[in-house]
């Protein structure tokens, strides 16, 4: 892997985005605002799951709503984040607030996943009922945890 990272780092990309003056930082600026789109989505969902924000609106519909843009959110991170990553590859590599953000997202995506598996399946049951089941909450819960742990770490990459 870290072979991989070298040659990452001197490519023209990575090469590009480390020496130029503004592309970095217009690029984190882009990650970070991708960032604040795919949280606010998620938390809002899950903020509704909790029975603490939007209850008179039906699951199922919020989620035909806010799908797109937790997906928006993420593709923007997905891009922007290898970009930044190509930049210092093997020094992000090695950081360990990288590597815990890392694993954060991987969780998260485990617990959506494991949530569309369980719980949301039978959505049609407890579409409109506040609040939600204990599952539903439990991945609300374990989702806004998982996501705040992501923001923080990502924030560390830079301090470590």
């Amino acid at each position: 892997m870290l072979a991989f990272c070298k040659w990452l780092e001197h490519t023209a990309i990575g090469s590009s985005i480390r020496e130029s003056l503004w592309l970095f930082p217009a690029i984190e600026t882009i990650h970070l605002l991708g960032m604040a789109l795919l949280v606010a989505a998620v938390s809002a969902y899950d903020l509704r799951l909790l029975g603490l924000l939007m209850r008179q609106k039906r699951v199922s519909e919020l989620s035909r709503q806010l799908l797109p843009w937790c997906w928006a959110g993420f593709v923007l991170q997905v891009v922007t984040g290898s970009l930044l990553f190509s930049s210092e590859a093997l020094k992000i590599y090695t950081n360990p607030a990288f590597r815990l953000k890392m694993l954060l997202i991987l969780l998260a995506g485990l617990q959506a996943l494991l949530f569309h598996l369980t719980s949301y399946r039978d959505v049609a049951s407890w579409d409109e009922r506040t609040p939600a089941p204990w599952g539903a909450k439990l991945s609300a819960c374990a989702s806004l945890l998982l996501w705040a742990g992501v923001v923080a770490a990502g924030r560390f990459i830079g301090f470590t």
